[in-house]
């Protein structure tokens, strides 16, 4: 099922206007998350709002915001006053002006966004309007209210989309130069940099987000189940403390680490041209895996197969447990 729209309102190039839908471009529901509870009695923990003077509980309808002038004095603020000061681009994203790419700084960058034509009418405006930007080779700066703040939005292209970028405002950016004043100028020389290169040059490839892996997700996972099926933890060694060894002599024993070790985006690099070749040949080609969570749980329940080695190895403990972590996530989704 598709996620429900952020937002929905008109975007505006002058006087070219289409209906739009803004959904979120990344998620984080995939990801092991945990409730308080209770360790006495198992339950989960629930908070109420009270008033911090009295004690007493607050019901919804009798709560409303508040600026702090001092410790006891808050200027009330209603939410009609609030929708009262709102602009046009409450409902409407209007594209002020075009930017290079280039010319936005990655610290202005907050989280992206998908923009498509909301219902069956206004798609040929939309196209107008993504093509002009394409064409331009430019970045579109709009404006956008999303819950009750508005906030600066980056649209460019992407395939047959655009995709929205909302932008930090200058004193949201704290300047660098609070930070970086005071390390110290140190020369370096030929060889440490030469040393350098040859690692980055070792370990460069084709950016492969798809061979990303997230070791703590995993190693909750895999937590969550020994604990289910009631398999002992084994505490953690304590690291060991490294020699203290010279630069030059770090760089050196790092480049020799890396001959013969091919980086992963080269790995994946290989692996699309051998998929592309078996398809110009009308072989079927593999199917691709398509994330995280099926690489790492056992999959119970399908005919006895596992999915991976090291499903096998743990099949003895899944049994015991009642189900995977993850398939209990399905399921609640699903319910």
């Amino acid at each position: 099922m598709a996620p429900r729209a952020n937002w929905k309102g008109f975007l505006r190039l002058s006087l070219v206007t289409c209906p739009v839908a803004l959904y979120p471009a990344t998620s984080d529901t995939e990801k092991v998350s945990f409730n308080q509870i209770n360790r006495k009695t198992g339950h989960r923990i629930k908070y109420l709002k009270v008033d911090a003077e009295t004690g007493d509980e607050v019901t919804s309808e009798d709560i409303v915001k508040g600026y702090k002038v001092d410790t006891d004095t808050y200027i009330e603020v209603s939410k009609d006053e609030l929708d009262d000061i709102a602009l046009d681009s409450t409902h409407t994203i209007d594209i002020d002006e075009f930017v290079p790419k280039t010319d936005i700084d990655s610290r202005y960058l907050i989280r992206p966004y998908y923009l498509v034509p909301d219902g069956k009418v206004g798609h040929d405006a939309y196209a107008v309007i993504r093509e002009t930007i394409r064409s331009m080779d430019k970045v579109a700066i709009g404006r956008v209210v999303l819950t009750n703040r508005e906030h600066i939005i980056a649209l460019e292209p992407l395939e047959s989309g655009l995709m929205g970028t909302l932008l930090r405002y200058p004193y949201e950016v704290r300047s660098e130069k609070d930070y970086f004043d005071d390390i110290q100028d140190v020369k370096l020389t030929k060889d440490m940099l030469d040393l350098a290169k040859h690692i980055v040059e070792k370990k460069s490839g084709a950016f492969a987000p798809e061979l990303f892996e997230d070791h703590y997700e995993t190693a909750l996972i895999d937590l969550i189940n020994k604990k289910r099926s009631g398999t002992p933890i084994a505490a953690k060694a304590a690291p060991k403390a490294g020699n203290v060894i010279n630069l030059m002599d770090a760089l050196k024993k790092s480049l020799a680490g890396e001959k013969g070790a091919a980086p992963a985006a080269k790995v994946a690099k290989e692996t699309t041209k051998e998929t592309a070749k078996d398809t110009a040949k009308g072989k079927k080609p593999k199917k691709r895996v398509e994330g995280q969570r099926e690489m790492l749980l056992p999959i119970a329940g399908k005919g006895g197969k596992t999915a991976t080695a090291k499903e096998a190895a743990q099949k003895e403990t899944s049994r015991k447990a009642d189900k995977p972590v993850r398939a209990t996530t399905r399921a609640k989704k699903a319910g």
